[in-house]
């Protein structure tokens, strides 16, 4: 086993980052907690690859199973391996689709190790460097105005650093941009103000520096530089902020209304340690909820942990619980896509219901937990809760909104059979012909049914693809033919609604808009055309199927 980063080393020793400090600092964008056994306060020492050849010690570290298939007999021996050398967790990559096996959760549980996956969009090499940045954020603590300052508010820091060192500050990425500012009172300068308008140092100022080997100094050296003042741009100190070796970005303080303090380069020095903290979520997107909504993601899915999601939410791991499939009706945009999830959080809370809620194409899936304990009045909150959101939903988005309620489990354990309801129950809605816009599965079970049977009749359900087009010369494929040549679709229209009013001619007529007699006549020159027998249940049944596949894929009006 290589050693890939040890623990931040100080002059003032302090314990490691826990496991819950790593995922909270790095964000889950990079890790996906599977199982914890013995919790989140677990302390990693290191981060090391695992490696076959050499498999040494390896207590108190995170192993990366690079190249470790974790649905494979090799990965169980790894995470029992890992357990027997005192690791405190094992990665591995995502490895195909599905839940994780059980046997597998079986060693980790067994040994005590945590079993992470290291998410698609993460590469191994971009997480050794998150993994070391997060493990040297266990430093020597800063001043104590600069560490309490909220994980990842930037602004907040920038205010915090700009009163201790009595100077206008800005934090800034590798690309001079302008991730934050401090407010001041005093006359800034002129370069200030274009940074902060434009959100960046201006090119002009960056081309320069960069021509003078100043980022290079910058990125290579500890400690903070001094730029004395040059006509009108005051004096300034400039410090790299980084962990584990990784640049991050940087934090630039200008004397406004005086000069700057005796203790300003001390007071730099130690808001840089701590910014390496705020820039790692900054650049992960990550914060508490996000952690939550990954842990509910993963378990949906069959591969996370119901207690990690109880230990990121507080829902119980055992009482009634629910999924609700949201569709809004709009666009899919991103922005619109927040405005949903946020809208859908605020409301459940007026419900007496304790929700995650996750995004997904094209709407939304919340999470219901906490529910109560008789399982009948645990049902008639998930009917009033989707009720009334969907409601809020079409009010704000427009009247297609539609949400599918999942059944009601006995533990989060078993949300993925809810979320699979719900799915159906909303598949089911958004139907041709269907005006219900909310339901249980076992409300819409004959469309559920249906589009089962039509998912096979086309070959969705096994991956092929066989059309929709129904089979040349019978009696609908002459029909669509007929209509093709004469235009305006009459006779398949007429067929369709003929057969959904049971062959009843006064409901089909007014369904039509069409007179009784004028009716009859169509429906004898459609028999006609196509050869249709409508009194044979087996040509009607076929009929029926063929239509229904022509409105799924929108071929028929």
């Amino acid at each position: 086993m290589a050693p890939e980063a040890m623990a931040g080393q100080g002059g003032d020793a302090v314990p490691g980052p826990t496991l819950d400090r790593l995922l909270s600092v790095m964000g889950a964008g990079a890790l996906e907690l599977c199982v914890a056994p013995r919790g989140l306060g677990v302390v990693a020492e290191g981060v090391t690859v695992l490696d076959p050849l050499d498999r040494g010690p390896a207590r108190g570290q995170v192993l990366l199973a690079v190249g470790v298939d974790p649905r494979s007999a090799a990965a169980v021996d790894a995470v029992r391996e890992a357990a027997g050398s005192g690791a405190v967790a094992v990665v591995f990559g995502q490895g195909g689709s599905g839940p994780l096996p059980e046997a597998l959760r079986a060693a980790a549980e067994d040994g005590g190790t945590a079993l992470l996956l290291r998410t698609a969009w993460c590469g191994w090499t971009e997480l050794v460097g998150a993994l070391r940045a997060g493990l040297v954020l266990s430093g020597s603590p800063a001043d104590p105005a600069v560490s309490a300052v909220p994980p990842g508010d930037l602004n907040g820091l920038a205010d915090a650093v700009a009163v201790l060192v009595g100077g206008a500050v800005t934090i800034e990425d590798l690309e001079s941009r302008v991730l934050a500012y401090s407010s001041t009172k005093e006359e800034v300068d002129e370069l200030r103000r274009l940074t902060i308008l434009g959100r960046r140092v201006p090119e002009w100022r960056v081309s320069a520096m960069r021509e003078a080997g100043f980022f290079r100094a910058l990125w290579g050296s500890g400690d903070v530089i001094h730029r004395p003042a040059h006509g009108d741009n005051p004096e300034r100190l400039v410090v790299a902020v980084r962990a584990g070796g990784e640049v991050l970005g940087s934090i630039w303080v200008a004397a406004a209304g005086g000069d700057l303090p005796p203790h300003a380069s001390d007071t730099l020095r130690s808001a840089a340690r701590v910014a390496a903290t705020h820039l790692l979520h900054h650049r992960s997107h990550r914060s508490h909820a996000r952690l939550a909504e990954d842990a509910a993601r993963a378990l949906l899915d069959g591969r996370g942990s119901a207690a990690v999601l109880t230990e990121r939410t507080g829902i119980p791991a055992r009482g009634h619980c629910a999924v609700l499939a949201v569709r809004s009706g709009a666009s899919g945009r991103a922005e619109e896509a927040a405005k949903l999830c946020a809208l859908l959080a605020v409301r459940c809370g007026a419900y007496d219901v304790t929700p995650v809620v996750l995004p997904v194409d094209r709407g939304a899936l919340v999470l219901l937990g906490a529910l109560h304990q008789d399982v009948r009045r645990a049902g008639e909150q998930v009917a009033r809760t989707g009720a009334a959101l969907v409601r809020q939903v079409a009010d704000t988005f427009g009247p297609d909104a539609r949400i599918g309620l999942g059944t009601v489990v006995g533990t989060l354990a078993d949300l993925p059979g809810s979320r699979r309801s719900a799915d159906l129950a909303l598949r089911a809605l958004l139907s041709p012909g269907e005006h219900r816009t909310v339901a249980f599965a076992s409300e819409v079970a004959e469309t559920i049914a249906l589009n089962q049977m039509l998912d096979t009749l086309t070959g969705t359900g096994t991956g092929t693809e066989t059309g929709t087009a129904p089979a040349p010369d019978t009696p609908v494929a002459r029909l669509l033919a007929y209509d093709a040549g004469h235009g305006g679709g009459t006779m398949v229209r007429t067929l369709r609604a003929y057969l959904d009013h049971f062959g009843h001619v006064p409901d089909t007529a007014r369904a039509l808009g069409v007179h009784a007699n004028s009716l009859r006549h169509r429906i004898g020159r459609l028999t006609e055309v196509s050869g249709l027998d409508l009194g044979s249940p087996d040509a009607r049944l076929l009929a029926q199927l063929q239509l229904r596949l022509l409105e799924r894929e929108g071929g028929q009006d």
